[in-house]
């Protein structure tokens, strides 16, 4: 129950039953003999010395006050995007209360405020008399015990953690009771030795309640008036001083209610806030008899009438518009790093939110927001009757891990009607984690292939080193984590075509070229480069791992209540092409950390958090770690230049100012991203399906263009801005070992059946092609040569030819004599041509000095082999000659 739902019955109630009571009756004698007597602590007899020993310091403890998260603007200045609180209250120093307000509370309220001790025993007996005698009831409290009676309750309300232990506090604080009422005395006559009148004052008027969930005199100002209290005028101040007496019958929104003194007829008028205006009046009335104001201002402020201008305060991120899923991550990012667990029936981040007057300044950047709202309402609907549409763009900075804008094609709702009611309304933010308020992520497609792409370069390999990146059947991964994958994978191409290096496969976004980069690779360090660079699964699992569940589809938990892990679980090849559930935040910041030379900073979202009293608390900071080495980066900067005249090339703004991108699709489109940076901005957006799938190619166009591509016009759109206001350089080159081209030896085939050839080309990186039969002298239907030979790069086509079997060897004739040579080769099935060739060598005289072919090679039966016979003399017969 709420403190302003409390009557002043109560106190009537607790008046009568302790009034009589000699042991209260004397101290309450004492004390209105003199304030001297009662803040001297002096005894007059038995029943002070008891009250004396009653405690008497008391702990003022901290009110509970809303908490502000801001924007800052172009111009410096800072625009609220929400507030959040249990009680509306905003705490304010002595100026800044207007003299009228304070001159109303203690004519209305307490008289002889500065005159007492801390208790009016004029007034108490009064209303305890006024009570007994049957008439209204009345209050017969000092300021200082209202305000005492007021700081208890949010001591000990403060404490719950729920709203049955609310309950039980507040109804300890405030019972009908003498020991409570002692007590309360006590407190106010020690407080008023402490504290000077004006600060007590200040107090009362900070923490009063003033109907509904309004706490305190400059929330009750801004609430009703729409000004600050400082600027309060006297029908204003003595209105609002008016609800303390009954918050809840004399608050001053509720005009339609009747018991509230809504239109209330008076000589056949309607009289709006009657009820408040009859407090008020008897405000002014005292305030002229205690001459505070003068009898001008007496009447004039009383033919006033009661005119609220309502300011309906709001708690939650529903204020924040368009920015409110950013407000939401920045709720989320308190929750979860102020938390502490030694109280888990509490969080602490979500206490501080609520009571502890946080003004809490953000990364958000009001002009990539807008642009980015902007984008999103012109290129996605908030429904699609066809599918569920969803889409988020999120901007970091490169290098802080700021995050610039968030937006979702959603209406932000925490109200469960509205969630119901309309699909255009979403509690959940698309953009983060499922532990920041996400969802359980989404799949990234060939984004995700720029981690392939960092490993591949982080082992050593080139950008132009080949490869065999043809569509093809993968039956084997190493995987150092889980031991060899094995299985059949046979992914597809768009186009149906490969590409054989790292450069084209990453332009083109070929998924067989990254499944063979993959597969010269280790899929466990593949899914390691992705986790140094933040990425995670979003429901906050590794990469590859699952939650496990029963035969019903049930989920499984450990005994401490956390959720199975599925054990067999394992990040397999299709990984490698985008295949598991993470956030858009998750992707960007690691796309900002390639950016960022290889340094990847994890996001953050508040720049500075200030409590109610100034102190400042240091906000959660980026940590940023280098997730691969810079030279790598700057290797997969390169590669992701080059989408920008592929398939990312609907994206590229035309700014001048470099990028790198990679574009992602999944099963059935179900999934588009677009992904990038500058060297200043990274941006990600994604449109999709939410729950189920939706062939976004085979869909008919929204108003704004193409669905599949709604991705490309966002972030051109978003980035453009970014080159505007952020610039960027040039993106850090690789050195020219980046480009090395790597060369292997082909296998020697030679010999072997044409399929085993084939094989071992294949196991070799090449890719094989069959060049037919040529003549050898090897078996018929057997390997007799390839061509290229020796060595080349992998992913060469290596044509394998086959023996015809038509070839036989050539006798070695060199050394006989001409006739014996001749009689040699025909015998062999060669024809012979007979030449002469001369020498000076007596001994070669009539004998073969060379032949061609060379003996020991091959030619086909029936072939001329020519024979050079030895002549003495410089001359020699010409073959034909005469």
């Amino acid at each position: 129950m709420s403190a302003q739902k409390r009557t002043m019955s109560d106190v009537g109630a607790g008046i009568l039953g302790f009034v009589g009571m000699s042991a209260l009756a004397g101290v309450l004698v004492t004390a209105a003999v003199t304030p001297a007597l009662a803040v001297t602590g002096m005894a007059a007899n038995n029943s002070i010395s008891m009250f004396e020993n009653l405690p008497g310091y008391l702990q003022i403890g901290d009110l509970s006050q809303k908490s502000n998260i801001y924007a800052t603007q172009s111009d410096g200045s800072r625009l609220l995007l929400a507030s959040f609180f249990d009680d509306n209250r905003e705490e304010v120093a002595w100026d800044q209360i207007s003299q009228y307000a304070k001159d109303a509370a203690v004519a209305g309220e307490d008289p002889r405020f500065y005159e007492h001790g801390g208790v009016d025993i004029q007034g108490t007996i009064r209303g305890a008399l006024k009570t007994v005698t049957g008439g209204d009831t009345q209050g017969g409290s000092s300021i200082t015990q209202q305000y005492v009676k007021n700081v208890l309750i949010n001591n000990n309300t403060k404490k719950a953690t729920n709203q049955e232990e609310f309950e039980k506090a507040y109804d300890e604080a405030t019972e009908v009771s003498i020991d409570r009422k002692l007590k309360e005395i006590r407190y106010a006559i020690a407080l008023e030795k402490e504290s000077p009148k004006d600060d007590i004052l200040r107090g009362y008027l900070n923490i009063a309640a003033f109907g509904g969930r309004v706490y305190g005199i400059e929330a009750a100002a801004q609430y009703y008036f729409t000004k600050s209290a400082a600027t309060l005028s006297l029908p204003e101040a003595a209105s609002l001083i008016a609800i303390v007496n009954f918050p809840e019958r004399l608050r001053l929104d509720q005009p339609e209610d009747e018991e509230n003194g809504a239109a209330t007829v008076v000589d056949g008028q309607p009289v709006p806030y009657a009820a408040n205006k009859e407090r008020r009046d008897y405000i002014l009335d005292k305030m002229l008899e205690y001459k505070k104001i003068t009898a001008e201002d007496h009447a004039a402020a009383i033919a006033t009438p009661v005119a609220p201008v309502i300011a309906a305060p709001s708690t939650g991120c529903q204020s924040a518009g368009g920015s409110a899923f950013f407000c939401d991550y920045v709720t989320w990012v308190i929750k979860n790093n102020f938390d502490n667990p030694e109280t888990p029936d509490v969080n602490e981040g979500v206490r501080m939110l609520q009571t502890g007057g946080l003004e809490i300044d953000t990364t958000l950047d009001l002009d990539m927001q807008n642009r980015a709202e902007t984008a999103m309402a012109e290129n996605v609907p908030m429904t699609d009757a066809r599918f569920d549409v969803g889409s988020v763009a999120v901007s970091v900075e490169v290098g802080t891990g700021k995050v610039l804008s968030m937006v979702q094609n959603k209406r932000y709702s925490q109200d469960e009607e509205q969630l119901n009611s309309s699909a255009e309304y979403e509690s959940i933010n698309y953009s983060t984690d499922y532990a920041y308020g996400g969802s359980s992520g989404f799949q990234p497609g060939s984004t995700f292939k720029v981690f392939t792409l960092g490993e591949w370069l982080n082992e050593g390999h080139s950008l132009r080193e080949t490869f065999n990146g043809n569509r093809r059947n993968f039956t084997s991964f190493p995987d150092s984590c889980n031991g060899t994958w094995r299985g059949n994978f046979d992914p597809k191409n768009d186009d149906s075509q490969g590409a054989n290096n790292a450069v084209d496969a990453t332009k083109y976004s070929v998924n067989t070229s990254f499944v063979a980069m993959g597969q010269q690779l280790d899929l466990c360090k593949i899914k390691n480069t992705a986790q140094a660079f933040g990425v995670r699964r979003a429901d906050g699992l590794e990469l590859g791992q699952r939650f496990a569940y029963d035969d019903n589809d049930e989920p499984l938990y450990n005994e401490d209540g956390s959720r199975k892990v599925d054990p067999v679980s394992v990040f397999g090849p299709s990984a490698i092409l985008g295949t598991e559930e993470v956030s858009p935040l998750s992707m960007v910041s690691a796309f900002a950390g390639i950016a960022n030379n290889g340094s990847t900073c994890t996001p953050i979202a508040i720049t500075a958090i200030t409590q109610s009293d100034g102190t400042p608390i240091p906000p959660p900071a980026s940590t940023c770690t280098q997730s691969v080495p810079s030279n790598v980066a700057a290797g997969m900067s390169y590669a992701m230049a080059q989408t920008f005249s592929g398939t990312a090339s609907a994206s590229n703004t035309g700014s001048g100012v470099p990028h790198i991108g990679k574009t992602g699709t999944t099963d059935e489109n179900k999934d588009t991203w677009m992904n990038g940076a500058s060297t200043r901005v990274a941006t990600a957006v994604w449109v999709g399906s939410v729950t189920g799938k939706a062939d976004q190619r085979r869909l008919d166009r929204w108003e704004s263009g193409s669905v599949a591509t709604a991705r490309h016009r966002m972030w051109k759109s978003i980035m453009t801005l970014a080159d505007e206001k952020y610039g960027g350089d040039d993106f850090t080159q690789p050195d020219q070992s980046a480009f090395k081209q790597v060369l292997v030896d082909i296998p020697q085939v030679a010999g072997l059946s044409l399929d085993a050839a084939k094989q071992a080309i294949e196991t070799a990186g090449f890719v094989f092609a069959d060049g037919g039969q040529q003549d050898s002298n090897l078996p018929a239907g057997t390997v007799s040569g390839t061509d290229p030979s020796g060595q080349a790069g992998k992913g060469t086509t290596i044509r394998v030819f086959t023996s015809n079997g038509s070839m036989t060897g050539v006798p070695n004739v060199v050394g006989m004599n001409g006739d014996q040579a001749e009689g040699a080769l025909k015998q062999a099935g060669f024809k012979v041509q007979r030449q002469t060739e001369n020498t000076t060598d007596p001994t070669k005289v009539g004998v073969v000095i060379s032949q061609n072919p060379a003996g020991g090679g091959f030619a086909k039966p029936g072939d001329q082999i020519t024979i050079s016979v030895g002549k003495l003399g410089g001359g020699g017969d010409a073959p034909g000659g005469d």
